[in-house]
């Protein structure tokens, strides 16, 4: 994603065009009252409303008020259009790949290899979950793996609560790696002007220590568990893996780092990966168009931009200025640590989407360091709280479709323990590749 694509959006940021319809004071009451009701709605979900129901018809009152202008709510827009139109092919190809039997034939290795052994099988999660974050976005992690782990923990007779935590973690935490592994990722990708492979390069550091003190943490945790033992499986002929499937998940990913070689949106190679399986499985009749349409969660896309705009018109009426005083200035080890430590509370407050939105003008100045410390905060941080972030309201969806509601006293227990850890070594490790490597 061109980095040009930032500076436009920087630039329209910096005009006033028109003058707003509310006074000052009222359009930022309006605008922070209409987004703490989206963020509450997404949550709580009343009635089982899909997000974009609540958050669409605030972004509409936004503009309608004139608490944003039209040209600033045109220019978010235009801003998260390529962003949306990737996490769309992203949601897509992930399905694809569920159909074609990847993540099937991930449980089943899970299951053969732990051999009855509960540990073994964290570590397989670990393993898996972190790669799939990487790769196919926190989301597939979410929705289409953490099913999968279910199943495989049943059938191993071993208690699930580590294994699914993990992936509501590792969905957060292992989203560090590539430009594509998360929303925010993107955002923070087009902010800092850094091609594909030095973000990558920069991360891995990051990425590393973060998921190396999950890991040591939840093993700990839950070790009452993980020593409550299981059972070996059935041994079965084991699922045929999926190599059309596996081969156009890599060459995608080898796309990601050609087209931002060529200065070409990594969009357009998350689409032609999705239009190559959804060819394979259309021509198969394994799949519809509609069922394709589907798979990419139109509503979901809906309530991204709409919290967008929202989100702006936030900013516009006084956020930008307060926070502005709050970001640390440089990009030294202590100012990267405060970085990451603010945009990781912010991400708790008003989640994590809104919380990069609102962060990166004030530090993209700062160089790339102060961006991907945000990336740090927003991404690590939400492991704190359910609404830290849109990747764990997806995955307390999943939980209760498995009839698993989740101990809110556990969640947060947990959170206590590896965020500031996970954060403060992600940090170290960044400030650590920035002198190596340079920004």
């Amino acid at each position: 994603m061109a980095s040009g694509l930032w500076l436009h959006g920087r630039a329209t940021h910096a005009r006033i065009e028109e003058e707003p319809a509310l006074n000052p004071s009222l359009a930022e009451t309006l605008s922070v009252g209409l987004l703490a009701l989206v963020l509450v709605c997404a949550v709580v979900r009343p009635r089982g409303w899909a997000e974009a129901v609540v958050a669409a018809p605030a972004a509409g009152v936004v503009v309608a008020t004139g608490a944003i202008g039209w040209d600033h709510a045109r220019a978010e827009a235009a801003q998260l259009g390529p962003v949306i139109g990737f996490l769309a092919a992203v949601l897509v190809l992930a399905r694809l790949c569920d159909d074609e039997g990847l993540f099937h034939a991930c449980g089943a290795w899970m299951a053969r290899t732990a051999a009855g052994r509960p540990r073994r099988l964290l570590a397989q999660v670990f393993v898996v979950a972190a790669l799939i974050t990487a790769v196919l976005s926190l989301d597939a992690t979410v929705v289409l793996l953490t099913p999968v782990v279910f199943v495989t923990a049943a059938r191993l007779g071993a208690r699930p609560r580590p294994h699914v935590h993990a992936c509501a973690h590792l969905s957060n935490t292992a989203s560090l790696l590539l430009p594509v592994s998360n929303l925010t990722n993107l955002l923070a990708f087009a902010a800092s002007g850094l091609s594909f492979t030095r973000f990558a390069g920069l991360m891995t550091p990051p990425w590393l220590v973060a998921i190396g003190v999950e890991y040591v943490v939840l093993r700990r945790f839950f070790a009452a568990d993980l020593d409550a033992g299981a059972r070996a499986p059935q041994v079965d002929d084991p699922p045929e893996l999926p190599l059309f499937a596996l081969v156009t998940v890599v060459c995608t990913l080898g796309g990601f780092v050609l087209a931002s070689a060529v200065g070409v949106s990594p969009a357009w190679a998350a689409v032609a990966g999705a239009l190559v399986l959804a060819a394979r499985a259309l021509a198969q009749h394994r799949t519809t168009p509609a069922a394709i349409v589907r798979s990419a969660s139109p509503a979901f896309l809906a309530f991204v931009l709409a919290l967008g705009i929202v989100v702006r018109a936030v900013v516009d009426n006084g956020l930008a200025a307060g926070l502005a005083h709050l970001v640390p200035g440089g990009s030294g080890l202590p100012a990267l640590l405060g970085i990451a430590v603010l945009a990781a509370v912010l991400a708790n407050v008003i989640n994590n989407l809104p919380a990069v939105l609102v962060l990166l003008p004030p530090t993209a100045a700062a160089g790339p360091g102060a961006v991907l410390a945000v990336l740090i905060g927003v991404n690590i941080g939400p492991n704190l709280t359910y609404a830290g972030s849109l990747a764990t309201l997806l995955w307390r969806r999943i939980m209760r479709e498995h009839d698993s509601e989740v101990d809110l006293r556990v969640f947060t227990r947990l959170g206590l323990l590896t965020v500031p850890a996970a954060l403060g070594a992600a940090v170290l490790a960044l400030w650590g590749s920035l002198q190596l490597i340079g920004p």
